[in-house]
């Protein structure tokens, strides 16, 4: 049995789940997230928790069964308190703004770079050089958070370009006259 597979998910009072045989659907205060089940996962609602049962014992299976607790467990959160992540712009001159829902970055590029804010992701810009990436679903909120990192990704000498808030950047150290 897999040990994350078999773990129930508590589910909240104001969360309401439907789901079928194939699909499942998670409602909450802050969205609406569905999923499709892989053949021979089933959820059943017990005491106010989730539990993922799997038919058989076979391989393919096994494997899905923790990764399907875990999107659902996400899809929980996600409509309940959601998710977010924190970029900051590090460099002389380099920052971002919010027009009309597109993200305008100032990276040392000759132009401005224009990222439309996708549905589902809400964006704030503080300070001009900390960006906040929210939404419901995580899956969604990082992959946004990452496409805006590999616009500029911060470079080794000098650390300047976007990073996650926290990251370490290991610095080169630079050629030195002799």
């Amino acid at each position: 049995m897999s040990r994350i597979g078999k773990m129930p998910i508590p589910l909240p009072k104001e969360v309401n789940i439907s789901f079928d045989p194939s699909k499942i659907e998670v409602a909450g205060p802050k969205g609406t997230l569905a999923c499709e089940l892989p053949r021979g996962i089933g959820v059943v609602v017990e005491e106010g928790r989730i539990l993922i049962r799997r038919d058989t014992e076979e391989r393919s299976l096994r494997a899905l069964h923790g990764l399907t607790r875990s999107l659902i467990a996400n899809m929980v959160t996600g409509v309940t308190q959601g998710f977010a992540k924190k970029l900051e712009i590090i460099g002389v001159g380099f920052r971002a703004d919010i027009q009309d829902n597109v993200l305008k970055l100032t990276l040392g590029f000759s132009h401005p770079v224009f990222f439309p804010i996708p549905e589902g992701i809400k964006m704030e810009v503080e300070k001009q050089t900390m960006i906040t990436v929210r939404g419901v679903n995580k899956q969604l909120v990082g992959t946004v958070a990452a496409k805006l990192r590999s616009i500029k990704p911060p470079e080794p000498y000098k650390g300047k370009g976007v990073r996650y808030a926290g990251e370490k950047i290991r610095k080169k150290v630079g050629k030195t006259k002799a």
